[in-house]
């Protein structure tokens, strides 16, 4: 375009004199076109809208007589027209503008009020066909949208019935609006635009199979603003839909830390089935106690044993209805949150009792929900898909002499789910349902696994006969022999190792069962 005409920003005050009406979401409009009306602002308007402020008792006119021309193609084609668009987008503070509108015979629209067809809202149906989604795709909303955006100095947009309010006070009040309040809701509707491609895009990239995207679009809206990030200088924000997953009923507002914590505690608690007491401990991102049990109370007793010195400050997860008896337990110790799907009233009531402490319900499953992760990286992001995987235990290969017995079977499984959630490098050692010992974040493997063995030391547990579960090979024997001269007598690893061959003679000769499950459980 040329810009031999830019004109500088008209930062006065604006009255309104005309709005056009036009919204899929009808909540408040009828408010909105009553408090116009009352100062004497022309309404104009479409279809349903039209109708809705009509039916109110209030003055309005159809767009189309504006226009002179029907709405035609069963809707789609309504506000698409010179006459409508002029109106938008004149300076009426550049003269040239104010006489083309003029000898046009076209009226100024000093308010825009639109909001769109609810495309996200239509794709969450599960019967919602790939044609109906094409057709909430909206088209002149989002031109109105952008179009009174762009010349916010001149016309003020509304995109969200949250608006109404407010505007309507500093209306009422002044009778005009501010050049402040007209670039806030520019900004505020070219998020809105932006929120909305943004999904469409993200729908038609799934639909069609592009894989990798060549593009992705996140549009996350603020959820709040803890009070830092990790450190007190860092500042933080929270952006998404994470209240729709839990709600932190007690206690104070959820740090940064907090979040990380909480993400890692629910990924692992999902692998345990309802029906099977769990509890999983987490600090710092990474489990440091996991058991089952006949009860919760038994679960937590026993998770906690694994280590009794971490949990304090650490989060704790459970997978069915927290009762008073498994509260009491977990009273005794300080604990910065614990989740359940739910709680009795007398858990309630001893464990509101410390205000520190949080308390979260979980509302619905995180674990399907999450498809992809990302993490930010000089100049841009890495993203791959989330570790969902799993191995059936029937596919499970054993590379040794000796097959592995039903319990150590059962033993193996419990380990490989809490590896895939341990920090690289990542050994688990665990028996009947409970861990152990757990090596995490060490540079080598024979690290993690004496990390693993000094942990059940110092809780005085055994590691006879338990089973090992190693996140990736081991590239030598020596992890093999430790695991035997502490006891274990099942491993279970990916393989993968140019030296799987020496490990596996290795595991033969010191009369251990080992498997190999083909798939590996890296967490950086």
């Amino acid at each position: 375009m040329s810009t031999a005409n830019i004109t500088a920003f008209h930062t006065e005050p604006v009255k309104l004199k005309r709005a056009l009406l036009s919204v899929s979401d009808k909540t408040g409009i009828v408010e909105l076109a009553q408090a116009l009306h009352h100062k004497h602002v022309e309404l104009i308007s479409t279809g349903g809208t039209y109708k809705t402020i009509h039916d109110a008792g209030i003055p309005v006119t159809e767009v189309s007589e504006v226009t002179g021309f029907p709405e035609c193609l069963d809707g789609r084609v309504k506000t698409l027209h010179p006459v409508i668009h002029a109106g938008i987008l004149a300076r009426m503070s550049h003269q040239q503008d104010a006489e083309k509108l003029q000898e046009l015979q076209i009226e100024p629209i000093e308010l825009v009020v639109v909001n769109l067809y609810p495309f996200r809202e239509t794709i969450a149906q599960a019967d919602t066909t790939f044609e109906k989604a094409v057709e909430f795709i909206d088209i002149g909303g989002p031109t109105m949208v952008r179009a009174a955006a762009k010349n916010f100095s001149h016309v003020s947009i509304l995109t969200s019935p949250e608006q109404y309010a407010k505007f309507i006070q500093e209306f009422t009040t002044s009778g005009e609006i501010t050049f402040e309040t007209r670039r806030n809701l520019a900004r505020d509707a070219f998020q809105h635009t932006a929120d909305y491609d943004a999904h469409i895009a993200t729908y038609l990239t799934t639909m069609t199979g592009e894989q990798p995207a060549r593009q992705i679009n996140i549009s996350l809206k603020l959820a709040e603003t803890p009070r830092y990030g990790e450190n007190p200088h860092q500042g933080a924000a929270v952006y998404g839909n994470q209240h729709d997953f839990i709600d932190c009923f007690h206690g104070k507002q959820l740090s940064y830390n907090n979040y990380l914590d909480t993400d890692a505690a629910l990924q692992l608690i999902q692998e345990f089935p309802e029906h099977t007491p769990a509890c999983v401990i987490v600090k710092h991102t990474n489990p440091c106690g996991v058991a089952t049990g006949r009860s919760l109370k038994q679960a937590w007793d026993r998770a906690f044993q694994t280590d009794t010195v971490s949990p304090f400050g650490g989060i704790i997860a459970v997978n069915t209805t927290l009762d008073i008896e498994a509260a009491a337990a977990m009273d005794d110790i300080f604990s910065e949150i614990i989740i359940a799907p739910d709680f009795t009233q007398e858990a309630i009531h001893l464990l509101t009792k410390k205000v520190n402490r949080r308390l979260i319900k979980l509302l619905k499953h995180t674990m399907n929900e999450r498809s992809s992760d990302m993490r930010s990286i000089f100049g841009g992001i890495l993203q791959q898909d989330s570790d969902h995987g799993t191995i059936d235990i029937g596919d499970w290969k054993v590379v040794t002499s000796r097959q592995p017995t039903e319990q150590e079977k059962i033993d193996m499984e419990f380990a490989w789910k809490i590896v895939k959630h341990v920090k690289s490098n990542a050994i688990v050692f665990a028996k009947d349902g409970q861990t152990l010992g757990i090596g995490n974040g060490q540079t080598s493997r024979v690290d993690s696994s004496e990390l693993a063995v000094r942990k059940a030391s110092k809780a005085n547990l055994s590691l006879q006969g338990s089973a090992v579960a190693s996140d990736a090979f081991f590239p030598f024997a020596d992890g093999i022999e430790a695991a035997a001269r502490a006891g274990a007598s099942a491993i279970i690893q990916p393989g993968g190792s140019v030296r799987d061959q020496e490990v596996i003679d290795t595991a033969n000769d010191l009369g251990l069962t080992m498997i190999f499950t083909g798939m590996r459980h890296f967490r950086h």
